[in-house]
């Protein structure tokens, strides 16, 4: 009887002790299954937040750009209204800074420049100059000389040049006329930017826009 008492109090602590280890490994893998979850949860949430803010941040980015971009167009539209009184500003300023210009040193070498290219353009043998009246103090004989030997050494050609007995310009710049007085080279200050309105009003724009051409 105490044998079987023994053999059964040893199958029941058996028993205990599985069922403990069972106990022990069931809460192990419970928690090693909840670390793994909150894990993955982690993971998961880490995903959608940058996901998210991926999104937001490709969102941003395309708001961005429309907004530029509107910006952008509208200036240029306004450009394109107001590109008549943007360009007289700017013919105004320049014709501001050429007229101070006059008392430098070195305008007379802008002098030069303007009779040789008249010069060039009319190809006569003789012509007279006219300018204003700040300009033609400035108009002596040592100055057409100079203009005499750029023109020689452009298109080896002779002329004869000589100050207009016509009153002063009124203004800025010198009008070159044929003896004859046929024909005859303007280039006064006003003429200038006249010819080269186009090429002002494009680097006006590139000013402008060059900046936003990616937009």
């Amino acid at each position: 009887m105490e044998l079987v008492e023994k053999g059964k109090a040893a199958l029941i602590a058996s028993i205990e002790s599985d069922a403990q280890a069972d106990k022990e490994r069931i809460i192990r893998q419970a928690e090693e299954q909840a670390v793994e979850k909150r894990q993955y949860a982690e993971k998961k949430v880490q995903s959608i937040l940058d996901e998210a803010r991926q999104k937001a941040e490709e969102q941003a980015e395309i708001i961005k750009r429309k907004i530029l971009s509107d910006v952008g167009t509208e200036i240029k539209r306004s450009f394109l209204r107001e590109q008549g009184t943007i360009m007289q500003n700017v013919v105004d300023l320049v014709e501001k800074k050429m007229y101070s210009m006059i008392e430098e040193p070195c305008y007379s070498n802008i002098l030069i420049n303007w009779i040789t290219e008249a010069a060039i353009g009319l190809d006569v043998e003789s012509a007279e100059i006219n300018a204003s009246e700040k300009e033609r103090s400035l108009i002596d004989e040592r100055l057409l000389s100079d203009v005499r030997e750029k023109i020689q050494n452009n298109n080896g050609k002779t002329i004869e040049l000589m100050l207009s007995e016509s009153s002063p310009l009124e203004s800025q710049g010198i009008v070159l006329t044929a003896v004859n007085g046929r024909i005859a080279f303007n280039n006064q200050v006003k003429t200038i930017l006249s010819r080269n309105q186009r090429q002002i009003r494009i680097m006006m724009y590139n000013i402008l826009f060059s900046d936003n051409q990616e937009v």
